[in-house]
C-alpha cells in the first residue's frame, strides 16, 4: 500500500493552514511537513497493524498481517483453518444376519421362478458376499420379514409384507418402501 498520497495530503493541509499566515509561518509549516514525514509513515503503519489485528480477531481461522515490501506496507491474509476433509464417509454397518434355523426346525423346499435379469442380479449379489444363492435368498427374505419397518406393495394392491404377515394380490404396479 502506497503511503505517499496520505503523507502528501497532510503536507498540503499544513501548507493550506499556513497560507493565511505570514511568510515566516508558511516556511515553518513547509519545513515541519517534511520533518514529520518519517514519524507520520511509522504512525500510519502502526495504525494498519492495529487494524489488521482487529480484523484477525473477527475472522475465525484467518490471520491478517501487515508486511513491508520495498518500503511500503501491504496486507497479507493467511487461512489457518485445516483443509476440509474429503474422505469418503464410513460405510454403514452390515445388517445382522438372521439367526440360523433351529436344529429341530423343518426345512421346506420352494420353487421360485425368476426373470433371467433378476436371477443374474441375485447371483451377482450373492457372489459379492461370498454366499450361495440359496443362503443369500434365505437371508434376504428373513431380513425382509423380520425388519422393523417393512411395507412393500407389488401390483395394484400387491404383496404386502408387514409386522402382521404377508398379503398377496396380483396387479401391475410397484410402490412402497422397505428398510
Amino acid at each position: 500500500m502506497e503511503l505517499t498520497p496520505y503523507v502528501s495530503a497532510l503536507r498540503n493541509a499544513l501548507a493550506a493552514a499556513g497560507h493565511a499566515a505570514s511568510d515566516e509561518v508558511r516556511e515553518a509549516a513547509d519545513r515541519l511537513s517534511y520533518a514529520i514525514e518519517p514519524s507520520l509513515r511509522l504512525t500510519l503503519i502502526e495504525a494498519m497493524g492495529d487494524a489488521a489485528a482487529e480484523v484477525t480477531t473477527q475472522l475465525e481461522g484467518v490471520s491478517v498481517d501487515v508486511r513491508m515490501r520495498g518500503g511500503n506496507p501491504e496486507f497479507v491474509a493467511s487461512d489457518e483453518r485445516p483443509p476440509a476433509s474429503f474422505e469418503p464417509p464410513e460405510p454403514p454397518e452390515p445388517p445382522t444376519p438372521p439367526p440360523p434355523p433351529e436344529p429341530e426346525e423343518n426345512l421346506s423346499r420352494v420353487t421360485l421362478r425368476l426373470p433371467e435379469s433378476l436371477k443374474s442380479r441375485i447371483e451377482e449379489a450373492a457372489a459379492a458376499e461370498g454366499m450361495s444363492v440359496n443362503a443369500w435368498l434365505v437371508r434376504a427374505v428373513g431380513q425382509l420379514l423380520d425388519g422393523p419397518h417393512t411395507d412393500i406393495h407389488v401390483g395394484s394392491s400387491g404383496v404386502q409384507v408387514g409386522p402382521r404377515g404377508v398379503q398377496v394380490n396380483l396387479g401391475r404396479r410397484i410402490s412402497g418402501w422397505a428398510r
